[in-house]
């Protein structure tokens, strides 16, 4: 059955599918599981919106029917309507019973088959399928196939980067495989990139570090429609929130509670970056004369009984407002309900206050347009969704959410200027309205379906071919001084290299900095986020795209480590001076050492005499930082080695000093970039896989790829 050439302007059928969850038009059962949450609710929205325009003539949303005791009987009604021109079709998938997505994967033949049989047997077919994440993509697949029916796509979250953050976890790849089936989730995914006329997502960052990935990606196909919000829940103060519970709760921390909010809402994730906003808060006076500052992280009872990544956070947040004295100025709830989170805004918004969301990564922002349709102004870390928003709302500043100073002087900036505050303030709720609402929403989204249905954006296709197997296969890994930043044109042209070969390389950088530090310098020099960044010497691994924290690889490394046994055995050797405690870190002890004073060797022997099994690395002259016996860059790279299987004698690593031995030894193909520090390096001067380039900084790189003739197929050896 093929669709007919419609006529330019007739109201459109579409059909969205949504295999996974439970579906239902109302009270849906959000965080019943992992499969019931935001993905659900907007499909159930998105089909409501869409039957509000008078240029949609029907709308089906496709989901899985469910016949199970344990669920409500209305998941088994094959048909329930959600307005005159909207229905929620259930259409059987195999076992009746509900079951997670990651159990559906044998089913989906039979689902699709059984929502062909449905669609044919409706008169007319749809003009246009939009497919929800990987079991839909798969099921969108084949009927857009079957019936001539061009297919839109939203990935909501993609295998790939699943697979990073569940292996950074600490989940075996095996059970990985087991539990998740995630090697076919990908294959879905790919094939749904290959089918798909057009991929909608949240963010521009989302089409270019998640699905750049794919060897099917096809960025002319992508197109950006921002998430719509409920404007009827969040909309500016009305002037009763100030006798609310919540404003109770605030005020029993608040010595003058009728300062403007700076206010802060997530969740206690380090990636959320709250101390540092509590530590810029309290290096300024002048911020604390002007504002009061709310923390909202969650709820709690008692912090000793969480998890630990939670626990450690919250204790953080506790240590710093202790540390800068700031009782009576800053409030901290332990309990808010998510009806309250609105009326936390428009307090803010009354009080003339301001919003802040200093994440180290941002992947769209939810938070902040909520806000900003409360008119409260925005200030937000410059990475990810928040470029998008306030370039699209002029509604407040971006700021680097690692400088301190420059995040407090931007807040003070934004509540000191009335007029201005007022400006931000209108300027984000006519923005939501205009960029984020409901309507605006499907406004866009129907701008890039209508085109398709009526064929009058012609369709690129490109030769699609897949890599064998769903790894990369090779890496790089780098250190950041003297190789990556130090010279601007050579650090372009590699960056360049590597993009061509996102697909198939890895890249990675392994840095002696702490990551707020490294990520800093990653910031100033247009780094694009690494694949894996190894940070404080080799003891801490992040993962793109989340900066997702290998939370495994710290328990691993805590073997045997005794910090203060450490910090006491060596207080009082001359020639070794205590780093100030911004350069220190959990698992990284760091001095200033003075080698005609201090002997590295003597200092190791030291250590092992007093039982005390550590790794001692020297490095750039005048370095010592002392580790878990288990951590090191070295070790660290061997690790992720085995995490994301890409084969070490396809991995480039590229160092400079004392610091980089152990992983330009061994199976790795070696290149020393730097000749300054080479006496550090001297004992690999006659390893067979150890390059010496002539060339400085990043061109020193290249210079190695080009000796290892590393992007040949097949390479695995050095050039002769």
């Amino acid at each position: 059955m093929k669709n007919q050439v419609r006529e330019p302007g007739k109201p459109l059928y579409i059909a969205l599918i949504s295999v996974h969850g439970l579906i239902r038009g109302h009270d849906l059962e959000l965080g019943r599981d992992a499969d019931t949450g935001g993905q659900t609710k907007y499909v159930v929205e998105l089909a409501r919106a869409l039957g509000e325009r008078d240029d949609v003539e029907k709308v089906i949303l496709l989901t899985r029917r469910v016949i199970d005791s344990q669920v409500g009987p209305e998941y088994a009604e094959p048909l329930e309507a959600l307005s005159e021109k909207v229905d929620i079709v259930r259409i059987g998938c195999g076992e009746q019973k509900y079951l997670p997505k990651e159990m559906l994967w044998d089913s989906l033949e039979s689902f699709s088959d059984n929502a062909l049989a449905y669609l044919k047997n409706q008169g007319r077919t749809p003009d246009i399928i939009h497919s929800h994440y990987a079991d839909a993509g798969y099921v969108g697949s084949q009927l857009s196939h079957q019936l001539g029916i061009p297919l839109v796509h939203t990935g909501h979250s993609l295998g790939r980067t699943k697979r990073k953050q569940l292996l950074a976890s600490g989940i075996k790849r095996s059970e990985i495989e087991t539990a998740y089936n995630i090697s076919r989730r990908i294959e879905a995914e790919e094939t749904t990139l290959g089918v798909a006329e057009r991929v909608i997502t949240s963010t521009q960052q989302e089409i270019e570090q998640q699905y750049g990935l794919y060897d099917f990606y096809q960025p002319e196909r992508m197109r950006v429609v921002p998430p719509g919000t409920d404007m009827e829940k969040f909309f500016p103060p009305q002037g009763n929130e100030k006798d609310s519970d919540i404003a109770n709760q605030l005020k029993r921390f608040l010595t003058h509670p009728r300062k403007p909010i700076i206010l802060a809402l997530s969740r206690p994730d380090p990636k959320k970056n709250i101390v540092t906003l509590i530590e810029a808060y309290g290096e300024s006076p002048q911020l604390q004369e002007a504002a009061n500052l709310v923390i909202v992280a969650g709820n709690r009872d008692d912090i000793q009984d969480m998890e630990s990544v939670t626990k450690t956070v919250l204790n953080e947040i506790l240590l710093a407002i202790d540390k800068y004295d700031l009782y009576g100025k800053v409030a901290y709830p332990k309990h808010h309900k998510s009806e309250e989170v609105a009326l936390l805004y428009r307090l803010a918004a009354g009080s003339r206050g301001v919003f802040v969301n200093p994440a180290l990564t941002e992947p769209f922002g939810l938070t902040l347009i909520e806000a900003a349709a409360s008119g409260l102004p925005i200030v937000a870390t410059e990475d990810g969704g928040p470029i998008d928003i306030i370039r699209n709302c002029q509604n407040g500043h971006l700021i680097d959410p690692l400088d301190r100073e420059a995040m407090a002087e931007i807040i003070l900036k934004t509540l000191s200027n009335k007029r201005e505050w007022a400006r931000l303030a209108e300027n984000g709720i006519e923005g939501v309205r205009r960029h984020y609402s409901w309507p605006a929403h499907v406004g866009k989204y129907l701008s890039v379906i209508r085109p398709l249905v009526e064929k009058t954006e012609p369709i690129s296709r490109m030769n699609l071919s897949r890599r064998a197997g769903v790894f990369r296969n090779r890496a790089i890994f780098t250190s950041l001084a003297l190789n990556l930043i130090g010279e601007r044109a050579s650090l372009e042209a590699f960056l360049h290299k590597m993009h061509a070969h996102r697909k198939s390389t890895i890249f990675g950088i392994a840095t002696g900095r702490r990551l707020d530090d490294a990520l800093t310098v990653i910031r100033q020099n247009n780094i694009p986020e690494p694949d894996v960044l190894i940070s404080s010497q080799g003891t801490e691994i992040h993962y793109a795209p989340h900066l997702s924290k290998d939370t495994v690889w710290e328990r691993h490394i805590n073997h045997l480590w005794n910090p203060q046994a450490v910090r006491d055995i060596l207080k009082e050797i001359p020639g070794l001076v205590m780093q100030p405690k911004n350069y220190q870190s959990a698992f990284k002890i760091s001095y200033y050492i003075d080698p005609n004073v201090a002997d590295i060797h003597e200092i190791r022997q030291i250590l092992l005499r007093n039982e005390q099994a550590v790794n001692a690395v020297f490095s750039f002259g005048q370095f010592l930082d002392v580790l878990p016996i288990r951590a090191s860059k070295g070790l660290a790279l061997r690790w992720c080695a085995d995490q994301l299987s890409f084969p070490l004698e396809n991995t480039l690593v590229a160092g400079v000093t004392g610091a980089d031995a152990d992983m330009l030894r061994g199976n790795t193909l070696g290149a020393v970039v730097d000749n300054r520090h080479l006496e550090e390096l001297s004992e690999l001067t006659h390893v067979e896989n150890v390059f010496f380039s002539e060339k400085p900084n990043a061109d020193g790189i290249l210079e190695a790829m080009e000796h290892y003739r590393f992007f040949d197929n097949g390479n695995k050896k050095a050039a002769t």
